[in-house]
C-alpha cells in the first residue's frame, strides 16, 4: 500500500509542479511572438524523447495484457519504466514553464497543449499501477486491457503532438537561416 501511495503522490506531485507554472501570472506576463526559444526547443526535443520512450513501453505493457502470459512482476516492471517516464516528462514540463516567458507563441501553444494529455497520461498510469496493485495474483482481470490499450493511444497522441511541434521548430530554424542566406544587401 505505501509503494501504491508514493507511486500516486509522485505522479501527482510531478504534474501539480507543472500544472504550477501554468496558471502563474509571471509565467503568462510576457509573450513573446518574435523568434523561438532554443532553450524550449532543447526541451521539447527532450519531452520529445521521453514521449516516444514512454509510448514503446505501454506498447510493450499492452501487448503484455492482451497475452496474458506473464507474471505480475513483469507488469510491475515495465509499469515502474512508464511511471519514470512520465515523472521525467512532468519535469520537462515543469522546466517548460520555467521558460515560457522566452518562448515563441507557437511555443507557448505547444506546452499548452502537452499539459493536459499528460495529466491524462498520468492519471491512466496511475489506474495501470493500482490495478497491478490491487490484482497481483490475476493481473490480467478485464479493466487491465483497457487502461494498457487507453495508455497507449494517449501515449501515441503525445508523442506524435511534440513530434509535430518539434519539427515545426526545426523547420522554422531552416526557414529563418535560408531566408538570411537569401536577402541581399541594399545598396
Amino acid at each position: 500500500m505505501n509503494s501504491q501511495k508514493r507511486t500516486t503522490y509522485s505522479l501527482i506531485l510531478s504534474l501539480l509542479v507543472a500544472g504550477c507554472f501554468l496558471i502563474s501570472p509571471a509565467a503568462n506576463a510576457r509573450d513573446t511572438s518574435s523568434g523561438s526559444s532554443e532553450e524550449v526547443n532543447q526541451l521539447l526535443s527532450q519531452v520529445k524523447a521521453e514521449a516516444i520512450a514512454l509510448r514503446n513501453d505501454v506498447d510493450v505493457l499492452a501487448v503484455w495484457a492482451r497475452s496474458k502470459q506473464l507474471s505480475w512482476k513483469s507488469h510491475s516492471e515495465k509499469l515502474s519504466n512508464i511511471k519514470d517516464h512520465v515523472n521525467q516528462a512532468g519535469q520537462l514540463l515543469a522546466g517548460l514553464n520555467e521558460a515560457r516567458g522566452t518562448a515563441s507563441a507557437w511555443q507557448q501553444q505547444a506546452i499548452d497543449r502537452i499539459y493536459p494529455l499528460l495529466k491524462e497520461i498520468a492519471d491512466n498510469t496511475e489506474a495501470m499501477i493500482s490495478h497491478a496493485n490491487d490484482n497481483r495474483g490475476n493481473i490480467h482481470l478485464a479493466p487491465y486491457e483497457e487502461y494498457t490499450k487507453a495508455g497507449y493511444d494517449l501515449a501515441e497522441e503525445l508523442a506524435s503532438l511534440i513530434s509535430d511541434y518539434v519539427d515545426y521548430g526545426d523547420h522554422e530554424a531552416e526557414f529563418h537561416r535560408l531566408q538570411e542566406k537569401l536577402e541581399t544587401p541594399s545598396s
